[in-house]
């Protein structure tokens, strides 16, 4: 099956364009008091173009994460129509994909993991420095036969 390379090309320029158009329109278009703040991270259009997931990621100051991304997500949802009219005037297109609006956890993923990784690396170092007790010693990988013996 041929690849279709000018198709792909397209939908990453529709993706780009919807994620700078929405992120723009979430800083200073909508005023739902649900909506905190956030930005998209990345917009994903399904391969007949019909629909597209939209990821939205918070800012990490918030004290309730999880609260405010759930507002943040219904508020969006509550806004999809103003959205889309939005889209399709400043896009100039006959068709705007459908709308789904998701949560990006990616980012508190990863800071996750790179705190479990400095903690690792921590323990680690100390238990490297820790003096051997001494009444046992270091294990010793095999024996290497010394020449001469």
């Amino acid at each position: 099956m041929p690849e279709h390379r000018a198709r792909k090309h397209h939908q990453d320029r529709v993706a780009e364009t919807l994620r700078l158009e929405i992120g723009s329109m979430i800083e200073g278009e909508l005023t739902d008091s649900r909506i905190g703040f956030c930005y998209v991270t990345e917009v994903l259009i399904g391969p007949g173009g019909k629909s597209a997931r939209v990821y939205v990621a918070m800012d990490s100051a918030v004290e309730d994460v999880v609260k405010a991304e759930a507002d943040t997500i219904a508020g969006l949802e509550a806004a999809k129509g103003f959205i889309r009219y939005e889209l399709k005037e400043r896009m100039g297109v006959r068709h705007v994909p459908e709308l789904s609006f998701l949560a990006d956890r990616s980012g508190r993923f990863q800071a996750r993991i790179v705190e479990l990784m400095d903690r690792t690396r921590k323990r680690q170092k100390k238990q490297a420095e820790l003096p051997a007790s001494p009444g046992t010693e270091p294990p010793v990988g095999p024996a290497t036969p010394v020449p001469g013996e």
